[in-house]
């Protein structure tokens, strides 16, 4: 089997909140159309780190970063990238559904208002499409005009998955997307991540070590700003190289 290109990387970065310093030295390079997840406990630098892929942090008085991240082999951070841009293609789900107070269509149909597409047929097109990748469209279908806000928390969570999928980025950062939600849409958003893989790459930061453990080819385990280790997930999973790694994964600390 041939070696996925890697998608992003990032080289020698280190990221500053004022004067702390959030990571250091971070080494990573992330493959192409496949799931990376970030794994370590709180305040390790696990969603920084997730948030300069899109630039998210921009946003922070105070954050800088040193070093490189490339998506595609471009430095994303170079003078002349457009922010809103590199946003089109690296998309973001958050931690809690956060849907617009508009209707499901709307909603999906958002982005693409945005860069100015006003040609019905292609917004109904995109909407139809990205509720079927975000396996939400049967559920939905017939309540198109609809209030978003009427969905359930699991629903409201495919559905900003669906409204990050009509853009139509090759890359999806996920932060902890499913825990918000009880077991069974937990279960529905993992079936999702194995599904979307397939065409585009996806980075998820998540608590959950089995969660970790059933959605990611490659696991980096983050520990107080350093990416302490990083792996193919059945590896890291069954014989890490660092005894930190070790000790997190079997709850010695967390």
């Amino acid at each position: 089997m041939t070696k996925k290109q890697s998608k992003l990387e990032a080289n020698n970065l280190d990221a500053y909140y004022g004067d702390f310093q959030a990571l250091k030295n971070i080494n990573i390079a992330m493959e192409e159309k496949a799931v990376t997840a970030f794994i370590g406990p709180s305040g390790c630098g696990k969603s920084t780190f997730l948030r300069t892929l899109n630039r998210m942090n921009d946003y922070i008085d105070g954050f800088r970063i040193q070093g490189q991240i490339l998506l595609d082999g471009r430095d994303i951070y170079a003078t002349d990238v457009r922010v809103d841009e590199l946003r089109k293609e690296v998309g973001m789900v958050f931690q809690k559904p956060n849907p617009f107070p508009k209707t499901i269509y709307e909603n999906v149909v958002y982005g693409l208002k945005i860069q100015g597409i006003k040609d019905k047929k292609i917004l109904q097109e995109a909407c139809e499409k990205s509720l079927q990748q975000a396996a939400l469209w049967n559920e939905v279908k017939d309540k198109l005009d609809k209030s978003a806000l009427a969905l359930s928390g699991g629903q409201q969570q495919r559905l900003c998955i669906a409204r990050a999928l009509a853009i139509q980025p090759s890359v999806i950062l996920m932060d902890e997307p499913a825990s918000a939600l009880d077991p069974i849409s937990t279960a529905k958003i993992e079936e999702l991540i194995h599904e979307l893989k397939k065409n585009y790459t996806i980075v998820i930061v998540t608590h959950n070590m089995q969660q970790a453990g059933r959605v990611s080819d490659h696991t980096a385990f983050f520990y107080m700003g350093e990416l302490v280790e990083y792996a193919k997930t059945k590896t890291m999973f069954t014989s890490p190289s660092d005894t930190r790694t070790q000790n997190y994964i079997t709850g010695r600390f967390g």
